[in-house]
């Protein structure tokens, strides 16, 4: 790997992350030794690239430093293609429009020798055939904005026995599978974070109050139950038949 492609990708890999990196840990990516990594901080920081942090404890990428859009290399291209691909036959009809107009004007600023890679790349991600996708009775842009936005939802949910039931919900996320999406939100009526497929959503009113929370806090807060409760599910899995486990 040539020093200026090192740099670039030192600097992709403080630009990823929000905390401080060590060295050892960019040096593992990189494949050089910690040495090289300090060198090339160093480097970088007589060059003007704003990287504040101190060798034993880690760096970080002062918010605002950016790279010139044409900076992709030929992996980051096919990485833009396949995940554009996957969404333009997976999404709700907004979102796959937005991804036709990534790769647009992703191939918009890429040097000639480059734009074939994502115009012409060979890298698929087919769907299901249609008779097995799923449908949406709302539009999921709106779940998607509320998300953005911090605010709540009315929804009429269908479980999949077909019971309907009327709640308010606070969506913080969803999560895109093969066929169907799925909201996390927590929700008013039963007091804890719940799963809603889209496809089950049969009424959806966005509402103008915004949820009493911050959604970055809601999340972490899921996240925390979600790594509990697999971690209960690994233990009952190991432990012999008919024993109780308890997860202090």
């Amino acid at each position: 790997m040539q020093r200026a492609e090192r740099l670039l990708d030192l600097i992709q890999g403080l630009r990823r992350r929000r905390r401080p990196v060590t060295a050892e840990t960019l040096a593992s990516e990189l494949d050089v030794s910690v040495r090289t990594v300090y060198r090339d901080i160093a480097a970088l920081l007589r060059q003007g690239v704003p990287v504040r942090g101190e060798a034993g404890i880690g760096y970080v990428l002062d918010a605002g430093f950016d790279l010139p859009p044409l900076m992709f290399s030929p992996d980051e291209i096919e990485a833009v293609l396949v995940g554009m691909r996957w969404l333009s036959e997976r999404a709700d009809p907004t979102l796959a429009r937005a991804a036709e107009d990534v790769v647009a004007k992703v191939a918009a600023v890429l040097p000639p020798h480059l734009r074939p890679i994502l115009l012409d790349g060979a890298l698929f991600a087919p769907a299901y055939c249609k008779d097995s996708a799923v449908v949406d009775q709302v539009d999921a842009a709106a779940i998607r904005a509320a998300i953005r936005n911090g605010r709540k939802l009315d929804i009429a949910y269908r479980d999949e026995a077909g019971a309907e039931s009327r709640r308010m919900i606070w969506p913080i996320g969803m999560t895109f599978f093969d066929r169907v999406r799925v909201v996390i939100a927590w929700c008013e009526l039963r007091q804890a974070f719940r799963h809603f497929r889209t496809d089950r959503i049969a009424e959806l009113t966005a509402r103008e109050e915004r949820y009493p929370a911050r959604r970055a806090d809601l999340f972490r807060r899921w996240q925390k139950e979600e790594q509990e409760a697999a971690a209960r599910r690994a233990m009952e899995q190991q432990a012999p038949q008919g024993e109780v486990v308890t997860v202090q």
